[in-house]
């Protein structure tokens, strides 16, 4: 359930943004996640690192290609490490995915990740080592910071899909830099994640 609190702060620091909230009422902004198979820290970052450069869409497929491939379910670190790269590839994922896939697996495997581990850690310290591995970027590690660990307060700024729906919804005359997303995102806080849901809601929404 959304905090009404949240809702309320929104409401209060960006008129465009409660102009979206009260256009959307009872708006779950997991509820895409319902359409996904069951994730932990691990299973996050396959989606995510699955996910770069494609749709939600594309994802859902190839995920579902994966799955197929280890029994019906995402594989764990040690599965997927067990698995032949060449039969990853073909079920879709780039060779540079595969490669930091199995790099992501490893460190889970050896224990220098954990789902325990990075739920404990700050936002700022998961970045550092996440993007430490070959092929994970901000906007990978932005997005396993919303989907694995609900992290209230994180924005997307490098998310094509995201800098449409600001431009969109604040009506600029271009598409935004990361930068300007960043100083539109400052009214947001602290819950520039909840805020982003809402315009990623909104691009969905009939020209009007």
């Amino acid at each position: 359930m959304t905090d009404d609190r949240a809702l309320a702060q929104l409401r209060s620091a960006d008129p465009i943004l409660a102009r979206l909230i009260d256009g959307h009422p009872g708006f779950d902004p997991r509820a895409w996640l319902k359409d996904l198979p069951a994730m932990d820290a691990f299973g996050t970052l396959i989606f995510q690192v699955t996910g770069q450069q494609l749709s939600v869409q594309a994802t859902r497929r190839l995920l579902g290609r994966l799955q197929d491939l280890f029994g019906g379910q995402l594989p764990s670190p040690a599965a997927l490490l067990a698995a032949d790269p060449a039969s990853l590839h073909k079920a879709g994922l780039s060779r540079r995915k595969v490669a930091t896939l199995r790099a992501v697996a490893a460190r889970f495997a050896d224990g220098s990740l954990s789902d325990g581990l990075l739920r404990q850690l700050p936002d700022d310290e998961i970045m550092e080592r996440l993007t430490a591995i070959p092929g994970i970027g901000p906007w990978t590690v932005h997005g396993f910071l919303i989907i694995a660990l609900g992290r209230a307060d994180v924005v997307l700024p490098g998310d094509l899909a995201l800098r449409k729906a600001i431009r969109r919804a604040y009506q600029l005359g271009h598409l935004p830099s990361q930068q300007e997303v960043l100083q539109i995102a400052e009214h947001w806080r602290p819950y520039r994640s909840l805020a982003s849901a809402y315009l990623f809601q909104a691009a969905f929404d009939p020209p009007g």
